[in-house]
């Protein structure tokens, strides 16, 4: 039996936390300074944590082995399961030409580019963060934006703001899942939890791409129509998180949001359509535009569409199958449709009892952890939830969607296939870095953190979004971002005497807006729009926004852990 030590480096709370802060930031310093690959930043920062563990922590060598392979099997199942079968569903969508009719439809909406931006960027970006993630939203979008004439500059800034809040419960609620599991609280309380702070946030995002799109003309004569589709998505987002599942909270927000933003702007005089090119492109200081916070001019020239694919074969161009027929163009929301379906009939109390009846809670074998009170640790019972699990969920939604769409067995396998073999390095860092957190959660590495960083006291309810914003920014995951410091913001928090919840939530919460500066959507908008190389640009212009939006979580969390608002933690 190993017990978790919080002071092992000579008996100091500040030298131990030190130690126990190397393996974050080596995993810091490779992403960030020497830029390797997000896996082997991932398996690099794995080996000083087990090296820690072992010689430091003196946690048994087998133990600590067993521990990062409890992490890695908890990455393949359910957070691959999940993600990858519902790239899955995505794939057999652009296979079979229908992804090209339901962006055809969005476009369809207005021929506003302000109003395409909130429509394409914001609502059907978050349908696409709620079923693949992994950048694809960014990757997809940055693509249409440029088909309908924005320059490939503003078509990145657009998709980078727009993929913010949707990361919070996308894909199919994995962030809230994978929080839950690294720290022993109830998934249902986490989403409830996040569904009262990333809301409050997303009523403002449509504002903001007004004025990256349009400056403050665009403020000014769409802040009606933008503010309806920020709070219906908002109020989308509340209501499925705390009265269904956080898993579809994205999905319905985004048709809610569209369909708000539609209903107004037809009601509503129609508003002057941008200036062709991109209205107005990147114009001059004197034109009284905004940007961004301390943005930089950026110039298009000689920056042409890439027509670049992200993760998970984004469509570059036309789709893999035939345009369907005119009559079919309902098939195209169909595998969306049938997802929200088969996630709602899952909360049917008789059927959730069911499919929780397949849950199987199994000690892992020899692995035996107390925590540093002497209490026998969660980390040490794994729970295979085969039947409840959100990818076993996908799993039915796929082949319904299979048959609606007409993909054979054989052609969807084949699809299936290649999606794996498309996320492997995507795979392969999800795994380190669960294995990072793990160990270093059995270890006591992430207590011995959490315990020094609560002597911040209430104070720390103010930061911690800065952890999963700061996470998010490196990583490029609000999953990931929640592996790392979901159990450091609930060891901070019992030991400062804040609610644990809160803060678990404030991890995925202020992560959201880290994911427009990440290394990982950066690339990717860059590669999409044929600016490889203008990162940093890109970065420059996403920096203002992102800290400012920031500030604005961190004041409510910290007005959520006085009694002002305590009253929104459930």
């Amino acid at each position: 039996m190993y017990q978790q030590p919080l002071q092992p480096v000579a008996g100091s709370l500040a030298l131990s936390a030190a130690c126990a802060a190397l393996p974050l930031l080596t995993l810091f310093l490779l992403l960030g300074v020497a830029r390797t690959r997000a896996w082997v930043a991932a398996f690099g920062a794995l080996a000083v944590a087990v090296v820690l563990a072992w010689a430091l922590w003196r946690m048994p060598l087998a133990q600590t082995l067993l521990a990062a392979g409890q992490g890695a099997t908890f990455a393949l199942f359910p957070l691959v399961w999940t993600f990858g079968t519902a790239i899955w569903i995505y794939r057999m969508t652009v296979h079979t030409g229908h992804f090209d009719t339901l962006r055809r439809g969005f476009a369809r909406i207005s021929d506003d580019r302000r109003v395409q931006a909130m429509v394409i960027a914001f609502c059907f970006g978050s349908l696409l963060e709620a079923l693949a993630g992994q950048g694809t939203p960014v990757a997809v979008t940055t693509v249409m934006l440029l088909a309908l004439g924005f320059t490939p500059v503003r078509a990145a800034t657009v998709a980078l703001v727009a993929n913010t809040v949707p990361a919070a419960f996308g894909p199919l609620g994995l962030p809230i899942t994978t929080l839950s599991g690294v720290t022993g609280l109830p998934a249902t309380e986490l989403g409830m939890m996040a569904g009262r702070q990333v809301p409050v946030v997303a009523v403002l995002v449509p504002l903001v791409l007004l004025l990256v799109v349009d400056g403050r003309r665009g403020l000014r004569e769409l802040w009606r129509p933008a503010l309806a589709c920020g709070i219906a998505f908002a109020l989308a987002q509340f209501a499925t998180t705390n009265l269904l599942t956080a898993a579809l909270a994205d999905i319905v927000a985004a048709f809610a949001g569209a369909g708000v933003l539609l209903l107004v702007t037809r009601r509503a005089r129609r508003p002057v359509p941008a200036p062709a090119g991109d209205g107005p492109p990147e114009r001059a200081a004197s034109s009284g535009s905004v940007a961004s916070p301390g943005s930089v001019a950026l110039s298009d020239s000689a920056a042409s569409p890439a027509g670049g694919a992200g993760p998970a074969g984004s469509p570059q161009g036309p789709p893999e199958g035939a345009t369907p027929p005119p009559g079919r163009a309902w098939l195209a929301y169909a595998p969306y449709v049938t997802i929200v379906a088969v996630f709602a009939v899952s909360q049917v109390p008789a059927v959730k009892r069911l499919l929780d009846a397949g849950t199987l809670a199994v000690s892992w074998p020899g692995l035996h952890v107390l925590t540093a009170a002497g209490a026998p640790s969660p980390l040490s019972t794994f729970r295979f939830a085969w039947l409840a699990a959100p990818g076993s969920l996908l799993l039915v939604a796929g082949l319904v969607t299979m048959a609606l769409l007409r993909v054979s067995p054989r052609e969807a396998g084949r699809l299936y296939g290649r999606t794996l073999y498309e996320l492997r390095w995507a795979v392969l860092t999800v795994v380190g870095l669960l294995a990072l957190s793990f160990t270093m959660n059995a270890s006591g590495q992430i207590a011995t953190l959490g315990v020094w960083m609560a002597g911040a006291g209430t104070l720390f309810a103010v930061l911690a979004p800065v952890l999963g914003w700061l996470g998010v920014a490196l990583t490029g995951s609000d999953t990931s971002s929640n592996s790392l410091f979901g159990a450091l913001q609930v060891a901070a928090a019992q030991r400062a005497g804040l609610d644990p919840v809160l803060l678990a939530a404030a991890n995925a919460s202020g992560g959201t807006l880290g994911k427009m500066i990440s290394l990982q959507n950066l690339t990717i908008a860059a590669a999409a729009v044929g600016l490889t190389g203008r990162e940093g640009d890109l970065f420059r212009r996403m920096f203002g926004w992102s800290v400012l939006l920031l500030a604005l979580m961190c004041l409510l969390v910290g007005l959520q852990a006085t009694p002002l608002l305590s009253w929104m933690v459930p």
